[in-house]
């Protein structure tokens, strides 16, 4: 059983290779698209219960897909990817999206995590860098989880920030900025305590991008102190944008 599973879900090399805007990363953004116009356009008009449960559906299968991830990754790399801890913000959003829908107080940030999610997710499925570094075919285990787990999160994302009853209000935005700080922190966290050299191996994790600059602008020796209030504030500014989006097509739709 080990044998067949291991076959089936490692990386496949040779032939067509996925590759950022190729053939098949264009279809796989193409599916999440009609997807997503497909979900929105079905319960547009549906009530406020039938809306959270296609919410619900969405962020318990991609929470599903993360968990289900460290069971299938010994059969597919023969390890336990450590970088897949939920440190990055795409994968920490998955968690705290999940989490907050089970929890009284951590659902008063239900917006705000989808928001933040919804962003991240957004970002790595029109840019799935890590990808290309592998140089594996299309329907590779490894991408068709990868792209499938950040289409279910931009999905659920879109859903939160259009159909939540919690809404956009300015004088909450506070909270978005409190979820950013909380989500450097703890990312600080985990590259503090998983980086390192130890039983022969050496770890450089980057998560959250917050003890390197992923484009390589800011020199290395000076990224460590400058990385976590870099990133708070261009995920802060592009969140307000979204906020300014949103209240701008809801203007424009009185006024219409």
């Amino acid at each position: 059983m080990y044998a067949f599973l291991s076959e089936l879900l490692s990386d496949k090399k040779g032939g067509a290779i996925f590759s950022c805007f190729g053939f098949w990363h264009l279809c796989y953004m193409f599916v999440a698209v009609v997807v997503a116009v497909t979900v929105i356009v079905c319960v547009k008009k549906k009530d406020r219960e039938t809306k959270q449960k296609v919410s619900s559906l969405f962020i318990n299968a991609a929470f599903g897909l993360y968990i289900a991830d460290f069971f299938l990754m010994p059969f597919a790399y023969g390890k336990i990817d450590v970088e897949k801890l939920p440190f990055h913000v795409c994968t920490a959003m998955c968690v705290m999206c999940f989490w907050s829908r089970h929890s009284a107080f951590l659902g008063r940030y239900r917006r705000q995590f989808a928001l933040l999610g919804f962003l991240s997710n957004l970002v790595y499925l029109i840019y799935p860098a890590g990808l290309m570094w592998y140089q594996v075919q299309p329907f590779s285990y490894r991408v068709i989880q990868t792209l499938l787990f950040h289409g279910l999160m931009t999905i659920y994302g879109l859903l939160v920030l259009l159909f939540d009853e919690a809404g956009f209000a300015w004088k909450r935005c506070y909270r978005d900025l409190a979820v950013l700080v909380c989500m450097t922190l703890w990312a600080l966290l985990g590259n503090t305590l998983y980086n390192g050299q130890a039983w022969g191996h050496t770890n450089q994790f980057n998560w959250f991008f917050v003890t390197q600059d992923p484009f390589y602008l800011v020199p290395e020796h000076i990224a460590p102190y400058i990385m976590p209030f870099l990133n708070v504030i261009v995920f802060f500014v592009a969140e307000l944008l979204v906020y300014v989006i949103y209240f701008a097509v809801k203007r424009t739709g009185r006024e219409g």
